[in-house]
């Protein structure tokens, strides 16, 4: 994809991975619209860099991902890039009294949003991008954050498909797999130890600009690679103190 003069939306693009998008792609010289569930969030962003569009949008609605496409559609029908970064992450156990309710928060945010918004994005005849942040996890699971893992491995083999599917359409899609980052995902201080989500922008970026589409950061990259017998005795090692 062209790094410059796009227009772009990134769901969540205001905490964490989301903002590192958006502060790098402004950089890049692009639009870039945000949507996020908390306003007063959204608000920071915009003070911070007012060139940034906001939309207030619970993308665990069905009615609120619709009325965003419509938005975008009446509003900004140049938009181009589709970057699918919102998700959350839940650190829950299957025996837990509240699991289920957890679950299909999980399950809403981090897989049918993504879902219904392609299918609705890929409408407009100026889209040329699809970016799905996915996650090491989606190799080797954590099983303090089960469903989240689960989500994220569905998530990348939908990517894996739809590459293949708008190929006719001329569509490309990114796949961003980040590995845990120094990001309050999940819970605050839960991954303070982890490289910052600068380093991890840095990387991406390079990667773009290298024309690949599959983009690797730290332990994303190992997992990548990784064997069966490997990502076994990764996930025997995480999980050997638990």
């Amino acid at each position: 994809m062209n790094l410059s003069n796009n227009k772009i939306l990134i769901t969540g693009g205001a905490t964490g991975i989301g903002l590192g998008l958006t502060e790098r792609f402004i950089e890049e010289n692009n639009t870039v619209i945000i949507c996020g569930r908390r306003e007063s969030v959204l608000n920071e962003v915009k003070a911070k860099f007012p060139t940034v569009i906001t939309k207030v949008c619970d993308l665990a609605i069905e009615a609120e991902r619709i009325a965003l496409y419509e938005w975008i559609s009446t509003n900004h029908s140049d938009l181009n890039v589709l970057v699918n970064n919102a998700g959350i992450q839940k650190w829950v156990s299957v025996a837990d009294a509240d699991f289920y309710e957890s679950m299909k928060a999980e399950i809403a945010t981090n897989i049918e949003a993504p879902l219904h918004l392609t299918s609705l994005f890929i409408q407009l005849e100026s889209l040329n991008t699809v970016m799905n942040v996915t996650s090491g996890l989606a190799f080797s699971p954590f099983a303090k954050v089960p469903v989240y893992s689960a989500t994220k491995a569905f998530f990348r083999s939908f990517t894996i498909s739809l590459r293949h599917i708008l190929k006719s359409k001329n569509i490309e899609v990114v796949e961003i797999i980040p590995p845990a980052l120094n990001t309050d995902l999940g819970g605050v201080g839960l991954h303070d130890a982890h490289p910052s989500v600068n380093d991890f922008i840095v990387s991406i970026f390079e990667q773009l600009k290298e024309g690949k589409s599959e983009l690797t950061f730290g332990t994303s990259e190992t997992r990548i690679n990784a064997s069966v017998p490997e990502l076994k005795a990764s996930f025997n090692a995480l999980h050997s103190n638990l």
